[in-house]
């Protein structure tokens, strides 16, 4: 029998974080949870987690909702210590469970990522933006090559099909995009749409944030440099295809010509319960394709006319260590601006590259974490500026 696991749940209320209990629900023998984390926006579910898993800590980055966590801790009968603060989920990754899953949104989750890294935890990564932003640093990180297992589903793909080759035997990574809410339409078409029209994703159930990514196909630029550095493939090497369906998760190419893929029906608890497990499978996790019904899968070329987001993110990882962390902090502010009904929806990725292009750059043999944090800091700001006056 495997033995237990500790784990700590980083952004427990959100889509991953729930989703992540609800494998542990299955799993009691498997896990233990030790900790929890969350933004704060609801304290009564966070409360009522932190009861039913037995957790030890919990943080909560909004420091003025503390009495209000501590009150439904109480009503929710646990006993569990509470850290307040934007440090709260930094401190409880330190503290070396033999799991840490980051399901936090947006760049923050850098330093939980790099505390866990520290503390020799396995980091199941769903925090893409962290690995973005501070490339060299996370990867300067990690003590060892299997410390960082991925959670996006398609990293999650990738890191099975890699199963069945060395390094040296991959031609090229294939990541699936589903296309999002506004596949085949022009830029013309896409000019108008609004927030809910974005947030409509045919496939998936997530955060506003990542939808929104999804709909502008930034979404696959930053898998696309998160791809590039979990596995030290060049971006030249990682193609982007769409498929609607978003049952084959992405793919491996060899170098003799065989392309292995992972497919199973859109569900984020089987690569959250691998990032859990790895490299060992839980039973049950989730349905399995029916192969006994008739199906289609289609495949069709990225539109890097209507979405130049993919093509942004491969000029910002060749140019330099702090330009991703530009690329994502940029977007963030121009999602932020859209949900927020200021600008337009092609306003976001446009102002991306209008930023990008402003930036001078850090190379990776020098870069510190005060240079990826100031880029951030910077980009942020001139994003703000130049969305302004959309």
């Amino acid at each position: 029998m495997a033995a237990m696991r500790s784990v700590t749940l980083l952004g427990s209320t959100g889509s991953i974080g729930t989703q992540a209990i609800d494998v542990v629900r299955r799993h009691r023998d498997r896990f233990r949870v030790e900790a929890l984390s969350a933004g704060g926006g609801d304290v009564a579910l966070l409360a009522a987690q932190a009861a039913e898993l037995g957790v030890r800590a919990v943080g909560v980055a909004d420091p003025a909702r503390t009495d209000a966590l501590r009150a439904a801790l109480a009503a929710a009968g646990s006993r569990a210590e509470v850290l307040a603060g934007p440090d709260a989920a930094t401190q409880l990754a330190g503290r070396g469970a033999d799991v840490v899953l980051n399901g936090i949104t947006g760049s923050v989750g850098l330093r939980p990522t790099l505390a866990a890294l520290a503390a020799g935890s396995t980091l199941a990564l769903a925090n893409k933006e962290s690995l973005v932003v501070g490339g060299a640093l996370v990867k300067a990180a990690q003590r060892r090559p299997d410390q960082i297992v991925p959670v996006d589903s398609e990293h999650s793909a990738i890191a099975q099909s890699l199963r069945s080759g060395t390094h040296a035997e991959v031609r090229r990574l294939v990541l699936t995009a589903s296309g999002g809410p506004f596949r085949g339409r022009s830029r013309d078409d896409i000019k108008a749409v609004t927030p809910d029209q974005a947030l409509a994703h045919p496939t998936w159930s997530m955060g506003p944030v990542v939808t929104v990514n999804s709909a502008s196909l930034m979404n696959k630029g930053l898998e696309l440099i998160e791809a590039h550095l979990l596995f030290d493939v060049p971006v030249e090497r990682i193609t982007v295809v769409v498929h609607p369906q978003s049952v084959v998760h992405s793919m491996v190419e060899f170098v003799d010509g065989s392309t292995i893929a992972q497919a199973s029906p859109p569900d984020m608890r089987l690569p959250i319960a691998l990032g859990l497990s790895w490299p060992d499978r839980l039973d049950p996790v989730s349905a399995p394709c029916d192969w006994t019904q008739a199906t289609a899968w289609t495949f069709e070329p990225l539109d890097e006319t209507t979405f130049p987001a993919v093509g942004l993110a491969r000029a910002a990882a060749a140019a330099s260590a702090t330009h991703p962390a530009v690329y994502n902090a940029a977007n963030e502010q121009g999602v932020a601006a859209f949900l927020a009904g200021r600008i337009g929806f092609l306003d976001i990725v446009d102002t991306v590259e209008r930023v990008l292009g402003e930036h001078d750059g850090v190379a990776a043999a020098a870069v510190i974490l005060a240079d990826v944090e100031g880029a951030e800091a910077w980009a942020r700001a001139r994003a703000d500026e130049l969305l302004a006056r959309r």
